[in-house]
């Protein structure tokens, strides 16, 4: 904040309940009184159009009456108001005023009053335009270089701008592209009007380009009009700024320099005539207005820029040289010259503060006042608290709406795998190759406690595997109730899973008094399947290009103690080395040393050493929760395999960018083929046949392409499916040798795979 408050010269509150915006004050001589002395015109949306010329006021003293020289309430919110040369005959100022469908030119007067009441003012008018679309802003300037007057442009709400040679009506021209109508203003050294669109870019047009450009009455007319009536309306520069505008201001205070202003939402920009930028300005802060003025050193421009923080910033070009508060947030500032006091700002803000102030840096003194110290009385401040706590407790009750949660579950679901596989594999269209595709029952039970409507039950398990029946719909279970689904989940596709998780969902209504349709409610439950689903026991292989060894802290134990279903007492000695053979094909080996307290595990691919890793340190850790033990921990002390997850990675990358091609030749052949059919439809349809020009070759061709380019892709699609899972895989490997690395908590590993997996599946969406 800021240590000095804009000073006081002037103020008054306009009206009541009175709404302002930026276009709704305007600072000139409007009544030619010829002393250079400015007057404030304000105007409001609800109509009332004010002039002011303010006078000094000292400190406690109210405004005199005197200073409001007119208010008068026209028919229709004021959107605008502007003073210039806008009466032909003279080049006297006049005041125009911008309705949402009209446009008013007044010649503001004054007559000398004979008693002390003061002089007389009144507005007169000279002529007015309906419009035929509603306005949004205008401007004004010597359009094509003309010489003593002004000429008007307004912009309306569909992006159409609207141009007035003073009493009469010249042209209309639509911008292109147009969707929303930004901020505009005229550049009379270029002659050229300049607008920010929606794209958010600087779009300049020439005042010529507008003229000749076709007409916007001529728009709806027939194709062979609109090629006749003239030349398309071309921009003249472009600059993207990447925001929107809040404001435009072109300046030239010497003959030598041009600057055009933009102010953006977090952006200040100068630029020079032809676009390019002179220099910006990021600001930390949300800007309300803004206005450049003349600088006292050369080659620069100062520029005042408020904000909502109450504050108004003074920079000269990017330099801030000042900072002062104000008492309210503006949205218009203007610099005007008052009786013998040059360089006034005047503020406006929306509910009607006026202010016409200076830059000072009298302090304001102010002293906290002295606290009576008193005795704290315990008693009291105990039964306030009491007081206090019981209307919270009375505050936070829930209302009945909801019947009251009990202890338990309205209604239970629960998983349970069997501990064998099936005896017949239930697997349907599996992919895999293996002689034999095993599958596992899963028994799902589901408990209800009291009356549920409409109960269905979802059952998800992650590709590559599936269920023989992922959906189940009950018909209402009455209280005490159950009802108990058999299912079995295999390996369809032939890549192994990341995950052997699975999740039910339960949907369902619970009646209540207030709500018989029920109030809908969700039960769900995970389950973990058996790793001999998608592996059976192998000969242990010594040679492996991927190894990672865990340490624990304690003696190791054998494998027929904590893998009794893969050891198999009849092959020898397996107590130090197992080995796993997956169903696609790979192969992986897990040895514990018979002298330090390590395991290693090692394959081929590094995607396969997670599932067998995860499910060693899980069966360790219950093998020693058995027997009580409770500081066992795992540790990893080598190094990660980043390299070889990054070609993971990279792979991965490599076959989304090809998805990504194979969709855009599709896209191009598509569209092909469809052209070479209306060209030998047309040909068909001719009363007097013509030779196809071998069109039917072409298309035979191009349709033999698509077919091919389909194929391409739904390979590549199967491609990046099995790298996207052993990436996911790879993943999971890398975190938890993180945490081990590292020694993390739950909460911590959790942040980890929110970060590294967001995705559940692959798409080119996300």
């Amino acid at each position: 904040m800021s240590l000095f408050k804009a000073r006081e010269w002037w103020s008054t509150i306009l009206g009541e309940k009175e709404e302002f915006d930026q276009g709704c004050l305007c600072v000139a001589d409007v009544d030619n009184s010829g002393s250079g002395q400015d007057k404030v015109i304000v105007g409001s949306y609800m109509g009332y159009l004010r002039i002011f010329n303010p006078h000094p006021v000292k400190h406690g003293e109210e405004v005199q009456p005197e200073d409001l020289l007119l208010e008068v309430q026209l028919c229709e919110p004021i959107l605008q108001v502007e003073v210039g040369k806008f009466v032909s005959g003279t080049e006297g100022l006049h005041l125009a005023v911008l309705h949402c469908r009209k446009l008013c030119v007044y010649a503001v007067s004054g007559t000398l009053g004979n008693v002390e009441h003061g002089n007389q003012y009144q507005i007169k008018l000279m002529y007015e335009h309906n419009l035929q679309r509603t306005a949004c802003n205008m401007t004004y300037g010597p359009f094509g270089g003309v010489k003593g007057r002004d000429l008007i442009c307004i912009q309306s709400m569909d992006g159409m701008l609207m141009l007035f040679e003073q009493e009469s009506y010249a042209f209309g021209r639509f911008l292109p592209d147009f969707l929303l109508p930004g901020p505009l203003t005229y550049s009379s050294r270029t002659d050229s009007f300049i607008t920010v669109s929606s794209c958010q870019q600087v779009e300049s047009y020439k005042y010529q380009v507008l003229a000749f450009a076709t007409d916007a009455d001529e728009r709806q007319e027939t194709e062979k009009q609109k090629l006749s009536s003239g030349k398309r309306l071309a921009v003249d520069w472009v600059l993207n700024i990447g925001e929107q505008a809040l404001d435009i201001c072109v300046v030239s205070f010497n003959q030598g320099v041009s600057s055009i202003f933009v102010l953006g939402e977090r952006n200040f920009f100068c630029l020079k005539d032809n676009g390019q930028i002179r220099f910006m300005k990021k600001l930390d802060y949300s800007p309300s207005c803004f206005i450049p003025y003349c600088s006292v050193q050369e080659g620069t421009v100062n520029t005042l820029i408020g904000n909502h923080n109450k504050m108004l910033n003074v920079y000269q070009d990017v330099t801030l040289k000042w900072a002062t508060q104000l008492p309210h947030i503006p949205v218009s500032v203007k610099v005007a010259n008052f009786q013998d006091l040059k360089g006034v700002i005047v503020t406006l803000s929306d509910d009607g503060h006026l202010q016409c102030s200076y830059l000072g840096t009298d302090p304001s003194l102010f002293q906290a006042p002295k606290v009576d110290s008193r005795e704290i009385n315990y008693e009291e401040m105990n039964a306030e608290l009491k007081e206090l706590q019981k209307i919270i407790r009375e505050a936070t009750k829930t209302q009945d709406v909801l019947p009251e949660s009990e202890k338990q579950r309205d209604l239970i679901v629960t998983a349970e795998v069997s501990s064998d596989l099936d005896a017949e594999s239930q697997a349907i269209d599996s992919e895999v190759k293996a002689e034999v595709v095993p599958s596992v029952t899963v028994k799902i039970t589901i408990q209800s406690r009291v009356t549920v409507q409409k109960p269905s039950l979802t059952v998800c398990v992650q590709a590559p595997l599936a269920v023989t029946c992922d959906q189940f719909i009950f018909e209402d279970l009455e209280p005490d109730s159950s009802e108990t689904v058999v299912l079995s989940v295999f390996l369809k596709e032939n890549c192994s899973p990341s995950e052997l998780e699975g999740n039910c969902m339960v949907l369902y209504n619970i009646p209540t008094e207030l709500n018989p349709e029920g109030i809908p409610r969700v039960a769900q439950c995970n389950f973990n399947l058996p790793l001999r689903l998608i592996c059976f026991p192998a000969q242990p292989s010594k040679a492996a290009n991927h190894k990672l060894t865990i340490d624990t802290n304690k003696p190791p134990v054998t494998f027929p103690a904590i893998f009794p279903d893969f050891v198999d007492l009849s092959e020898g000695d397996q107590a130090n080395a197992l080995g796993f053979q997956f169903l696609t094909g790979s192969k992986t080996t897990l040895l514990a040393s018979k002298t330090s307290q390590r395991y290693r595990i090692q394959s081929d691919q590094l995607e396969d050493l997670w599932l067998i890793t995860k499910e060693l340190t899980h069966r360790l850790e219950e093998h020693f929760k058995k027997q009580s033990c409770k500081d066992f921990a795992c540790t990893f002390s080598g190094t990660i395999p980043l390299q070889e997850y990054f070609e993971l990675v990279d792979r991965h990358f490599e076959l989304r960018l090809n998805a990504e091609k194979f969709q855009e030749l599709l896209s191009e052949r598509a569209v092909q083929f469809r052209a070479i059919e209306r060209r030998l439809l047309t040909r068909f349809k001719d009363k007097t046949p013509a030779p196809l020009q071998h069109l039917d070759t072409l298309l035979e061709g191009t349709f033999r392409e698509v077919i091919a380019l389909a194929d391409a892709a739904e390979e590549n699609q199967a491609n990046m499916f099995q790298a996207f899972t052993k990436l996911k895989s790879a993943t999971h490997l890398v975190i938890m040798l993180i945490s081990l690395w590292q020694k993390l908590s739950t909460d911590q590993v959790a942040i980890l795979e929110a970060t590294f997996l967001p995705l559940a599946e692959d798409t080119q969406e996300l």
